[in-house]
């Protein structure tokens, strides 16, 4: 039997939501806590991408979906729209 492929979720940077949004979005798609959500805010930032999570696709693709499904930011007027997230295969395959 071939091992199970790894998938990452990576968050894309765009100048069309706030901190507090990603904060938000962080905090009810994956329940992570202020500081967690603060410093992945502040990594997509700076470096314009970041890993949200690893695993099998299926479950990539759920959060990819939750994500892609919070909306706007009510506070940019322009916003028209969630952030991007994409799926990437990983290097490493598990067992």
């Amino acid at each position: 039997m071939e091992p199970a492929r790894l998938w990452r979720l990576v968050l894309i940077d765009d100048d069309d939501h706030t901190y507090q949004y990603v904060i938000e979005m962080l905090a009810a798609v994956f329940g992570y806590g202020h500081e967690k959500a603060f410093a992945l805010a502040r990594i997509v930032d700076t470096e314009g991408r970041v890993t949200l999570m690893t695993g099998e696709h299926d479950a990539c693709e759920a959060k990819q979906s939750q994500v892609h499904a919070f909306g706007a930011d009510p506070r940019i007027p322009r916003c028209h729209g969630s952030m991007t997230a994409i799926l990437e295969e990983a290097d490493t395959p598990f067992a």
